[in-house]
């Protein structure tokens, strides 16, 4: 079976077109246990396949569980789908910081200290090799793992004084999966493509009166691009580059907005929001709007359409429809 998977995937077959398909993986590794101690679990590798967390080479630091696997690959993910220098805290493979600057000690900090509360104990992860300055700016913070794909010399020598922090050289993803979901489910396993697809703000629709400025434009692309790697319902609030609040999780999009608003606090005036998926009532615009939100972006297609631009309109708020959707359970 695994020959057959070897010689599917190197001929470039697609896993969404045959009627019968095959998932061949190696064994890395035994893990000391699952996500929770009374779970069995392996670290495995897709045949063809290079880089990505599976691959990544650890610098220093005690042995990677099953869940330090889970967070390591979503914060992973985060940051390599931006081209800009970028810096993300996880918790539980949802992101509890993030942002972007061309200096990368600044991306740091303004990633931690989006949620510091929560940065405590997580996953840190940069697109760009990781730089002394960075490595100084980290001390005193506890993180379980730090990923970068590469590291300066003295920043090396700095992180390793962490006798427990797990340091972690990262390669992007390569090989046939790559670009493919697939999760098992009782009595088989969906299959789809992965959420990837080139987006820009010059393609989204402005339907409110107000035109959103090119701060708020420029933010919005950024909180959107965030929200596709928070779990639905996703409410992300930023501004300057920068995750300054979320709700993740909620079956019900207020709440999001709530939290959203909650952990940003007095950061919230000023800043923009992005949603995952449409808002099905105006009550979303008005919690918003409560907490001094200025602009907005989000799919579109509510049957309600008209009275959430309508609520965005009475408060001089900025709505713009994407036209795609981020859902992420």
């Amino acid at each position: 079976a695994m020959y057959d998977t070897t010689i599917s995937q190197y001929l470039g077959s697609d896993a969404l077109e045959p009627d019968e398909t095959t998932f061949g993986f190696s064994r890395l590794a035994e893990l000391r246990y699952g996500e929770n101690p009374h779970q069995r679990a392996g670290l495995y590798a897709a045949p063809l396949s290079s880089g990505g967390i599976v691959r990544a080479k650890q610098l220093h630091g005690i042995d990677m569980s099953y869940t330090n696997y889970l967070d390591a690959d979503a914060a992973w993910r985060v940051v390599a789908d931006f081209t800009q220098s970028a810096a993300t805290v996880i918790k539980h493979t949802n992101p509890c910081g993030l942002a972007v600057h061309d200096d990368q000690p600044t991306a740091y900090r303004r990633a931690f200290e989006g949620d510091s509360v929560s940065a405590y104990g997580g996953i840190v992860a940069f697109n760009r090799a990781l730089t002394t300055a960075t490595a100084q700016a980290m001390r005193g913070v506890l993180f379980d793992i730090i990923i970068a794909p590469g590291y300066e010399p003295d920043a090396l020598d700095i992180l390793r004084r962490r006798r427990r922090t797990r340091l972690l050289e990262v390669a992007a993803a390569s090989g046939p999966q790559e670009g493919l979901d697939v999760r098992l489910v009782s009595g088989g396993a969906l299959v789809q493509q992965a959420d990837e697809i080139a987006e820009s703000a010059a393609d989204w629709k402005v339907v409110s009166e107000r035109q959103p400025t090119d701060a708020e434009l420029t933010d919005l692309e950024f909180a959107w691009k965030a929200a596709k790697h928070i779990k639905s319902n996703t409410i992300v609030l930023a501004k300057d580059n920068t995750l300054l609040g979320m709700g993740a999780g909620q079956p019900n999009r207020v709440v999001s907005v709530h939290l959203a608003l909650r952990i940003a606090g007095d950061k919230a005036p000023g800043s923009v929001l992005a949603s995952d998926a449409f808002f099905p009532f105006a009550d979303n615009i008005e919690m918003a709007a409560s907490g001094g939100i200025t602009a907005i972006a989000q799919p579109g297609g509510s049957i309600r359409d008209d009275e959430v631009v309508e609520a965005a309109n009475a408060h001089g708020m900025a709505m713009l429809f994407t036209g795609t959707r981020h859902f992420r359970h």
